[in-house]
């Protein structure tokens, strides 16, 4: 708990929360394994794509993510998320309808944030709770053992590559410092909220 004058307990609670949440690394990963971690906040697709946006700050551009995620609700039935999937061929056929200036649909902004990382990293769902069928509908790529994907991708794409796991998702915030996605050298640190 913070008290006292505005900006110097807003700038006590930011240096806290960075101290306890935010994760820096010093360079991309070629490979990001991740979850959005566990019940009740990985009950559907919707949610999990919280925790490969997660991913997503720290994964080499052309690298892979992997989320593990019970979706035990689903993709949901409920509210526009799926529909909106279903609505497209690809996540640059959704990104186009998203960015026209005539569309708006509730739930939009999720599956924008799920296109835009997929066209810059293939994204790989485990889950129990999807079919195969429900997984490739949402221009997602199945896999049935997180383990045995990151296996065959060090040994079939990224040799020698580099793998960091998020166990709790989006509860990290993981972000880089020293260079950005593409490898660039440069700085890179969040402000102080």
């Amino acid at each position: 708990v913070y008290g006292g004058e505005m900006f110097q307990v807003h700038k006590a609670a930011c240096e806290f929360a960075h101290s306890t949440a935010m994760r820096e690394v010093s360079e991309p990963f070629d490979i990001v394994v991740t979850t959005n971690s566990g019940y009740p906040l990985d009950m559907n697709l919707y949610q999990a794509v919280k925790g490969m946006s997660a991913a997503h700050q720290i994964v080499k551009k052309g690298g892979s993510i992997i989320c593990a995620a019970e979706c035990s609700d689903g993709i949901p039935n409920h509210g526009s998320y799926g529909e909106i999937l279903k609505s497209q061929t690809s996540p640059q056929s959704l990104i186009n309808m998203i960015e026209s200036s005539d569309y708006q649909k509730h739930d939009q902004w999720q599956v924008q944030i799920q296109a835009s990382i997929q066209m810059e990293n293939d994204v790989y769902i485990k889950s129990d709770n999807l079919s195969i069928e429900q997984i490739v509908e949402a221009h997602l790529l199945p896999t049935e053992d997180v383990s045995m994907k990151v296996r065959e991708l060090l040994s079939k794409k990224y040799q020698k590559g580099t793998v960091c796991v998020l166990p709790e998702g989006p509860q990290t915030i993981p972000f880089l410092s020293g260079v950005d996605r593409d490898g660039q050298c440069r700085k890179v640190r969040p402000t102080n909220c």
